[in-house]
């Protein structure tokens, strides 16, 4: 029992990385994108960094969530184990 609660927390935090990665890379993707169209549309203007900055610092926060907190939430351990008690 215990060692499939093992696998299951670090599948859980394998998909979490993973899903980290997978938004850093349309990240960067579209924001290429973002710089690109605004270099080649208005080079006095640098539009592009709202939605970056924006996008950026909720990335930062997903970053956060995934690789400082891993999921060390009391409450969410609580909501868990109130889930797992109704089933």
């Amino acid at each position: 029992m215990e060692n499939q609660k093992a696998y299951e927390d670090a599948k859980r935090w394998v998909e979490a990385k993973i899903g980290f990665y997978i938004h850093l890379a349309i990240y960067v993707v579209v924001g290429t994108v973002f710089i690109t169209i605004n270099m080649t549309s208005s080079v006095q203007y640098f539009g592009a960094k709202w939605p970056l900055l924006g996008w950026g610092i909720g990335l930062v926060f997903h970053g956060i969530a995934v690789f400082l907190l891993r999921g060390k939430s009391p409450i969410t351990d609580r909501m868990i184990e109130r889930e797992m008690k109704r089933n």
